[in-house]
């Protein structure tokens, strides 16, 4: 990661210089250092001859991460050739590969070109002469512009002429890279979401279904996550494929955050609440789908989503409906435009009149009313029937992102104005009857289709496109819901409820219901909410962890919870198989350190309450829901609700102290010779720490000085960075570090020592591993196992790494030493 790092300097150094509209207007954002280093590790394929293509390099920030992730896997050769027209990054750039090449060595070279990339790959393509020059790269990583591209400029003319056709330069550096792939080449980019619906992408999502085979996509749960510190509010995705290969499985991950980092237990690149499926292609694309639309569905519940609303099959050319971008551009009408309604003008809906009903007027800047003039006439519509109005502008962050209003024509005159910034459904530029237009009413309120409409919805605004590319439900089936409403407003929950009890009937109730989970997450959400949980634990982790720890199912009901004690992976598996959300392996200590810990201080769960002195790391540790807790929350829902839980959180913080006090009378005391005070974690794991530092140290390393004390707990660490730094070693992660560190100044020597219950000792591996992680130490360093008896040892034994040392707390005067010229020393 050396060579990320830093890239990461240059990139934060040329940012500052970058001017902030310019940046905007070229759409330069350049990549942080967890996402190129993420984007790197999904390369399957780096053998010993590499040739990557990097267009809008930037500061050269992915090329590096590229070239960090080649030199750990052994590749032999490389060859980059990089792209940039920005002056202010190309500097930086040269820097940046400058390093890289002093890193990899003679065989290693670079081409930074200061050209257009579109222009130069178009013309390259293009060319009849050139074609066996084309595909020339074996992998492609970029991060390219955003930005929209006018039919009538060089970009779209040039990529025309190379057989391209793409409305945005994104989509285009994308297409050319794909031409320029070798057969089972691998590229990976992070892209806007946008691409996966709409007319407009349709050419590009057929080169990218039909020339590669998708093999894993990244989505993130919040538009701002990505590129947050440059303000921009993108729904982004990872994207990667290989060309010329069949089509196989899709790996789909996603992530709150990009904190992306490399996972210690498991050395694979995660994030924070990373979740992980593996779909077919079918499920991402429906065959059927003339258009190609792409639909990333996260988990299985979002799945769900996709098959319950599969038995409407209508569209709207089947139902003679249209709906059109509200036709009334204010600003080329506006001579015409009105602040009020006067004798030679009709009324202008604006998106601020709509609000689940029309409100009009509204006192304000914007008009209320629009002129009948000869400019404006064309785009007016007759003031008759039923519209339904849509306001084309929504982000992912909104509760809802479709939200119809139904209009009935009830306002003054024979036109009415719809403005540009509102989709309006219609029936040839007339509104509906009111029984087609109140079932419509309800079926595009409903959350169904507003979940529906996330999985494949990529723009912040909503367009009359992605509207036309949704099913319907039958004629008959929206007239006979909308007979039912009449006048009357519907809460969220009845329009869902009408939704439900349609499909219900077409499936015969065969069909899973996904909002029922939804229902109860957000349900244990609110809970989490009035106990009192921090902003923090406020997700959909501590919600589900709630209701495995109630055994709660969507379907079930909260006056039968049970208190089941649950280890952190047994919560997991319960979170996959009831509400299929998948979790990342390697997200368990989020789970433990970000969720259950805080549960535990809340009083919300108990930790071990089957035997408190379980150690730690045992895999027996477990959690359950404390019984006061449970007691109440059976009454979640009932009338007596309310008070009990007022009653209970008047006694919390008597019943969290109860528990702090029961778990530190099994803690286990330790005074350093420094005079610090420390408590550590019950369990055998812990005592050998202690007996390490009170009997080992003594006798073996007097007066030496206690650098690190992994404590199991946690909260305990102990962890001298500064004077561990001083003496040449720095540590970014606790966790590479042995359980005690300990530095004898007499000898010049650093002890390190692997307390062993139930991990392993200092074998080879691990022998290896610490000599990695301490090769600049200045002092000389010894290996200890220690062990709590000679029993555990006997089964360790052959595993045991040659010049190290073995001690044993139930014999603490005596040492093992396996081989070597010393008795105790370094060995060189």
């Amino acid at each position: 990661m050396r060579l990320l790092e830093l890239a990461e300097q240059n990139r934060k150094e040329a940012n500052k210089l970058l001017n902030p509209k310019t940046k905007s207007a070229l759409g330069q954002f350049m990549s942080p250092a967890p996402i190129c280093l993420f984007m790197a590790s999904l390369f399957d394929s780096l053998k010993s001859d590499v040739k990557l293509l990097d267009p809008g390099s930037g500061v050269g920030s992915l090329s590096a991460a590229f070239i960090d992730r080649a030199l750990s896997l052994g590749v032999k050769r490389m060859e980059v050739d990089l792209y940039e027209i920005e002056d202010v990054m190309l500097p930086f750039l040269d820097k940046t590969l400058k390093y890289c090449a002093d890193n990899f060595g003679k065989n290693f070279s670079y081409n930074i070109n200061k050209k257009d990339y579109i222009i130069e790959a178009s013309l390259l393509i293009g060319n009849i002469f050139n074609r066996d020059e084309v595909a020339s790269y074996s992998h492609v990583i970029m991060n390219p512009p955003y930005k929209k591209i006018l039919s009538s400029s060089p970009h779209r003319t040039s990529m025309s002429n190379a057989g391209i056709e793409t409305v945005n330069l994104y989509s285009g550096f994308v297409a050319l890279a794909l031409k320029q792939l070798k057969p089972e080449g691998e590229l990976v980019a992070i892209i806007p979401r946008s691409f996966c619906n709409g007319p407009y992408y349709q050419p590009f999502r057929e080169q990218l279904l039909s020339e590669t085979a998708i093999k894993h996509i990244h989505i993130f749960d919040s538009r701002n996550t990505v590129f947050g510190e440059d303000e921009v509010l993108q729904e982004n995705i990872i994207i990667h494929c290989v060309k010329g290969v069949p089509q196989g499985e899709v790996t789909i991950t996603s992530s709150p955050t990009a904190d992306f980092h490399l996972d210690d237990e498991t050395g694979q690149i995660t994030a924070t609440d990373m979740t992980q499926r593996k779909v077919s292609i079918d499920k991402i694309v429906n065959p059927a789908d003339k258009q190609k639309f792409i639909h990333i569905a996260a988990s299985p519940r979002e799945q769900d989503i996709i098959e319950r609303l599969s038995p409407f099959t209508s569209t709207l050319d089947d139902l003679k409906i249209q709906v059109s971008t509200g036709p009334v551009v204010s600003f080329r009408l506006k001579e015409d435009l009105r602040e009020n309604l006067d004798s030679e003008s009709v009324p202008l809906l604006f998106p601020q009149h709509l609000n689940g009903k029309v409100q009009w007027p509204l006192a304000g800047k914007k008009p209320n009313a629009i002129r009948v003039s000869e400019s404006s006439r064309p785009w007016l519509w007759n003031n008759k029937g039923y519209f339904l109005i849509i306001k084309r502008f929504s982000s992912k962050e909104e509760k809802r992102r479709i939200v119809a209003t139904l209009y009935d024509s009830s306002l003054p005159g024979e036109l009415i104005g719809f403005e540009n910034k509102t989709n309006v459904f219609h029936i040839r530029k007339t509104g509906m009857d009111a029984d087609l237009a109140r079932g419509l009413y309800i079926y595009l309120n409903c959350t169904l289709l507003d979940k529906y409409y996330r999985q494949f919805g990529g723009h912040t605004q909503i367009n009359a496109s992605d509207l036309r590319s949704i099913h319907y439900p039958s004629l008959e089936i929206l007239r006979k819901m909308g007979n039912e409403l009449d006048d009357e407003v519907l809460s969220q929950n009845q329009i869902d409820e009408i939704i439900n009890r349609e499909l219900d009937m077409m499936t015969e109730g065969k069909a899973t219901d996904p909002l029922k989970a939804q229902e109860k997450i957000e349900q244990s959400l609110h809970i989490l909410r009035l106990l009192g949980m921090p902003r923090a634990q406020l997700n959909e982790r501590s919600a589900l962890t709630l209701l495995a720890l109630l055994d709660l199912h969507p379907d079930g009901e909260w006056s039968k919870i049970q208190r089941p004690m649950l280890g952190v992976t047994p919560i997991m598996d319960w979170c996959r198989d009831v509400y299929g959300k998948e979790y990342a392996p390697n997200t368990r200590e989020t789970f433990r350190r970000q969720t259950l810990h805080q549960f535990c201080d809340g009083g919300i769960a108990l930790y071990n309450p089957d035997e408190p002195g379980r150690p730690v790391n045992s895999p027996k540790a477990c959690y359950q829901i404390a019984a006061e807790l449970h007691t109440v929350l059976l009454k979640y829902g009932t009338s007596e609700w309310e008070t009990s839980l007022k009653e209970h959180m008047g006694n919390i913080s008597t019943l969290v102290e109860q528990y702090t006090m029961a778990r530190k009378m099994e803690m286990i005391p330790l005074k350093l010779n420094d005079g610090t005070d420390l408590t550590l974690s019950p369990g055998a794991h812990s005592q050998l720490i202690k007996d390490i530092i009170v009997e080992f140290g003594p006798r073996f390393a007097p007066d030496a000085e206690v650098i690190y004390i992994g404590d199991t707990g946690a909260k305990e660490d102990y962890f001298r960075k500064e004077r561990l730094a001083e003496l040449g070693v720095t540590v970014n992660r606790k966790g590479k570090l042995p359980d005690v560190v300990l530095y004898w100044e007499e000898r010049n020597w650093l002890l390190l020592i692997e307390s062993v219950t139930s991990h392993g000792p200092v074998d080879s591996k691990r022998h290896g591993e610490l000599a990695k992680l301490f090769a600049n130490a200045k002092p000389g360093l010894v290996y200890v196992t220690a062990f709590p008896d000679r029993k555990l040892m006997a089964k360790y034994l052959i595993e045991l790494s040659w010049e190290t040392e073995v001690w044993v707390a139930d014999a603490p005067t005596h040492m093992i030493h396996l081989n070597g010229d010393r008795f105790l020393g370094p060995h060189s």
